[in-house]
């Protein structure tokens, strides 16, 4: 199974978040499941990289040109995808990847996770969308999710799609049980809107 983990380029401020992202990734590689993600050598990106490398786990990085050219990319993967825009970035990590884990981050990460969990929502793909939840860094955006629920923008169900974990092993239980939600719009071209008229 390949994971796409998205973090980002800094460690933040506690020591907890790079130790969780370490020994998450580290599990993930002894479990014999492959890692993608950004392709960064720096700040959380980094740390899962190298703790899943150290324990003879397969990382697949896929970064923009630009981020090559300012020297911040993993010279040390398994593969490295070379691509030419974080848009071409995020389709082929999401492409990839058979389930996909944010890690505490910013606003990048925050971007990644929105546009997948959007599409997971609108039946675009159908795999399941986690959030490593390190010190309950994730809780706000849940109790969001609740709300947006109870006010009617989105489904109780659409909701609970966006799933948090603490470990690797959490993961593995999610995959193992996952039933996606059913998708906001069926596909088909019933579905469709009819065309307008034409004077």
């Amino acid at each position: 199974m390949r994971v796409t983990v998205y973090a980002g380029s800094s460690v933040g401020n506690r020591p907890v978040f790079a130790q969780e992202a370490g020994r998450f990734a580290a599990r993930l590689a002894q479990s014999g499941c492959d890692i993608v993600y950004g392709g960064g050598s720096v700040g959380l990106m980094g740390v899962v990289a190298d703790a899943a490398l150290a324990h003879g786990g397969k990382v697949i990085g896929v970064i923009p040109r630009s981020l090559v050219d300012a020297e911040v990319a993993h010279t040390s993967l398994s593969e490295l995808h070379v691509v030419e825009s974080m848009r071409e970035r995020k389709a082929m990590m999401e492409r990839l990847g058979d389930c996909f884990v944010a890690l505490p981050g910013g606003i990048g990460t925050l971007e990644e996770l929105f546009e997948v969990w959007a599409s997971l929502v609108l039946g675009h793909h159908r795999k399941p969308v986690m959030l490593l939840n390190t010190e309950d860094y994730w809780n706000r955006l849940l109790s969001l999710a609740v709300k947006s629920a109870n006010y009617g923008f989105m489904s109780v169900e659409e909701s609970r799609s966006l799933i948090p974990v603490h470990s690797a092993d959490e993961v593995l239980d999610v995959v193992a049980r996952w039933s996606p939600p059913a998708p906001r719009w069926p596909a088909g071209p019933s579905s469709r809107p009819a065309p307008l008229p034409v004077d």
